[in-house]
């Protein structure tokens, strides 16, 4: 308080002035400015009739005084920010593109609501991505397919098809749509990283299905290399929806059409973490996700209803 009144004396240079613009009496802060000095041993202000006058040493001691009181004021308005989950950082974990789709769309909204926020990314298998968030460092990881994790929470958010990238000069590439049956005797190439553990069991578990044992070579490789290799014809790729919106020069993705599993993606983080920027990024993924799922049951909503007005014109439950 002595501080708070030292500045307001030397703003106004004038105790009576100061006292009034602090609420207080005239006495209480002359005595307080009069014991300050006598602490530190120093002249603060000339007294006048009609007013103070800084001495020079009180001149600098104000100025480093101010300067110290615009510090902590800052801080506690950063802290402010922070506890607000208006300023602060983000360390993301993942195992799929962020070029397109649910997570693109969440950093870019994220991004515009919380400017003041840096996004971290980090990209490996979800054996790394999980240890990292135990160990504290990741806030979120975005995984593939990821089971129930005991001792960290997770949110299942959003779901996309799998696909078939092949070499555009692949026979199988004019196909408009293929069958797991199609493909079972090609090569499949597999990230180490990524979300290429998921990929190989996967794709060991279909080829298995139809009595054959896949042809599998594993690439410790980036997503964009390995779709380079297939596009030099070293071979086939499984990938998800968003990373098929991706163009690749000499790479085509085709759909699979008996293929009934999506690949499901999560948010895992630690129970301890605590972040309120965190929170707002769950908080903003749990919204979009509702979306996407009424938005999801209207599309079905209105093809149902379609399937049942347009008469024999239709396959979608009436005769044609």
């Amino acid at each position: 308080m002595t501080l708070i009144q030292l500045l307001s004396v030397a703003e106004h240079l004038n105790f009576r002035h100061a006292a009034n613009a602090l609420g207080v009496t005239q006495s209480s802060v002359s005595t307080r400015i009069k014991a300050l000095e006598e602490t530190l041993g120093i002249v603060l202000f000339e007294r006048r009739h009609r007013g103070v006058r800084l001495t020079e040493t009180g001149r600098r001691f104000v100025a480093e005084v101010s300067a110290g009181i615009e510090q902590i004021d800052h801080a506690v308005r950063t802290a402010g920010a922070v506890s607000d989950g208006k300023l602060g950082r983000l360390t993301i974990g993942l195992n799929g593109s962020i070029a397109t789709g649910f997570l693109a769309d969440l950093r870019r909204r994220y991004s515009a609501a919380h400017p003041a926020i840096e996004q971290s990314i980090i990209e490996g298998p979800s054996s790394h991505t999980l240890a990292m968030i135990r160990d504290g460092k990741l806030d979120v990881a975005f995984i593939i397919n990821v089971a129930d994790v005991s001792d960290c929470h997770s949110r299942h958010l959003w779901n996309e098809a799998l696909m078939i990238a092949f070499p555009a000069a692949h026979p199988l590439a004019a196909l408009e749509t293929l069958a797991w049956a199609d493909i079972v005797k090609e090569t499949f190439l597999v990230r180490q990283g990524g979300a290429g553990p998921q990929v190989f069991e996967h794709i060991v578990r279909r080829v298995a299905e139809h009595g054959r044992s896949p042809r599998l070579h594993r690439r410790d490789v980036g997503r964009d290399t390995l779709m380079h290799l297939v596009a030099a014809g070293e071979g086939i790729t499984l990938t998800h929806e968003a990373g098929s919106h991706v163009p690749f020069p000499g790479v085509v993705f085709r759909p699979i059409n008996d293929e009934n599993e999506q690949a499901r993606f999560s948010a895992v983080w630690s129970p301890q973490n605590r972040s309120p920027a965190l929170r707002n990024l769950l908080d903003l993924a749990t919204h979009m996700s509702r979306l996407d799922g009424l938005a999801m049951r209207g599309q079905t909503m209105t093809s149902s209803f379609s399937a049942t007005t347009t008469g024999n014109r239709t396959t979608g439950g009436v005769r044609l």
